[in-house]
């Protein structure tokens, strides 16, 4: 029950105001005098505050500054006689929510109230929100507090005591890296660095070179010797994202260093020994690479002494109010924009699509919203508009036709989600092949077969770095 305190030296107000309030349904406290007030406030909580603005000894005004100073989570509404308006406007500076004039409106008085108490519970509600947040759900910048999420947190302070190698798998954009990184940051390995190379988006021997290093003349442009991943993240965590794509050579190298503990450098002789913790992660059923002839298996079951999936966000669909509530602050906060409310029919929109991108999909449409819509409430014509077409499970295949070719049709449906993937992406290609749960190699082969080199041009970076121009 909401407690209201009311103010004032006329005691016909006190009793017309707590029959109005108690017949509303809130608890209300009296008081004909400001200095009782000062000391009701500082031994009890009350929700909002009616005080006259003039009244014997402590005025109105001086209890509003008083409430101001000391209790700035409280509302208070003025009450003020028909000479005293120009005090009435100076309370509102000075941080009064509003003001009733004598003889008041006791509607007007009730809606007023109804107001200031809706807009405490807000303010409150998010604070609570964000302490949540902070406290219980952000477990090393992973939000949800979903079962399955919970279970997560609980296997990685398990297994961020040890030194064992960890293998995370999970769609494109569940936040694979994230698990990696907070088992890093809970480890004893802390302290030292955390490395991370996505193995699918560098060529064969670009990725040896980056993973072991090179030595001086080793290659054409390689000017200089080279530390490698593995030296960087010495006594600290390298990890490989994108596993399942390294060349069957690179597998080799890297299955050889996992079990002596030294590497090679590229053009190099000499033996280094490296002191890393190896986490993985991989898009990819590995265990049908391995069947394919694509990976490894002794490799494989070097990886994978501990695994776990990140789980795709149509599975953690409870989350999904966390996240949005996490992405808007951190992106209100970058464009420096005033935190935005978000309509109850959004959420059920964003909870009823199906995610292919998981969790950065939601967070690209987040930071959209956010830079596009200029109102302060985001409703469901702030969304893109792909996300709000009906969701039709009727069969859309078009009938057999004369001369029908198959592989046109296909390139057409490839070509189609290659271009929306590069709108979500912004033209990037690596955040776009993530999107499409595909390999960067592979992105770049579609782009040039169906023309779309010139498909985006909100980017100005290089098409052969990671940007369609």
């Amino acid at each position: 029950m909401e407690k209201i305190l009311v103010i004032d030296d006329e005691k016909s107000i006190l009793d017309l105001l707590s029959a109005v309030f108690e017949k509303e349904g809130y608890a209300v406290e009296t008081s004909l005098s400001a200095t009782r007030a000062v000391e009701l406030i500082g031994n009890d909580d009350f929700d909002i505050i009616i005080s006259d603005i003039k009244m014997p000894k402590m005025s109105g005004m001086e209890l509003l500054r008083y409430v101001r100073k000391n209790r700035p989570d409280i509302p208070i509404v003025m009450i003020t006689a028909y000479g005293t308006i120009k005090q009435a406007v100076e309370a509102l500076k000075e941080g009064a929510m509003d003001y009733i004039v004598k003889p008041f409106d006791v509607e007007e008085l009730k809606i007023i109230v109804a107001q200031g108490l809706e807009k405490k519970r807000l303010k409150e509600e998010n604070i609570f929100l964000k302490k949540e947040l902070k406290e219980k759900y952000d477990f090393q910048n992973m939000i949800g507090k979903s079962k399955v999420m919970q279970e997560i947190y609980n296997l990685i302070e398990k297994v961020a005591g040890t030194d064992s190698t960890v293998l995370v798998t999970g769609e494109s954009g569940t936040g694979k890296e994230i698990a990696a990184r907070a088992i890093h940051y809970l480890s004893t390995r802390r302290e030292m660095a955390f490395v991370s190379i996505n193995c699918g988006a560098l060529p064969e021997n670009l990725l040896e070179s980056e993973l072991f290093g090179h030595v001086k003349g080793s290659f054409t442009g390689a000017v200089v010797n080279k530390k490698g991943m593995f030296q960087v993240a010495e006594k600290g965590t390298l990890f490989l994202d994108e596993v399942g794509e390294m060349s069957p050579w690179t597998q080799v190298k890297l299955l050889r260093a996992l079990q002596d503990k030294r590497i090679r450098r590229v053009g190099g002789t000499e033996e280094i020994p490296v002191d890393v913790r190896i986490l993985a992660a991989s898009n990819q059923d590995l265990k049908k690479s391995i069947n394919q002839g694509n990976f490894r298996e002794d490799l494989f079951y070097r990886l994978n002494v501990i695994s776990f999936e990140m789980p795709p966000l149509r599975k953690r669909k409870e989350d999904i109010p966390l996240l949005v509530t996490h992405f808007l602050e951190k992106y209100c906060d970058g464009m420096d924009r005033q935190m935005k409310r978000v309509a109850p029919e959004v959420i059920d929109v964003l909870e009823s699509y199906p995610w292919p991108g998981n969790v950065r999909e939601l967070e690209n449409v987040m930071e959209r919203v956010v830079a596009i819509e200029e109102r302060g409430t985001i409703t469901k014509g702030s969304l893109p508009k792909e996300m709000l077409q009906p969701n039709d499970k009727q069969d859309m295949t078009p009938a057999l036709q004369p001369g029908f070719d198959l592989n046109a049709a296909m390139d057409e449906i490839s070509s189609g989600y290659v271009k929306q993937a590069l709108q979500f992406s912004r033209g990037n290609l690596k955040e776009a092949a993530n999107i499409l749960g595909i390999n960067y190699r592979s992105l770049r082969y579609l782009v040039e077969k169906h023309g779309l080199k010139n498909a985006n041009r909100e980017n100005k970076g290089s098409f052969e770095e990671e940007h369609v121009v």
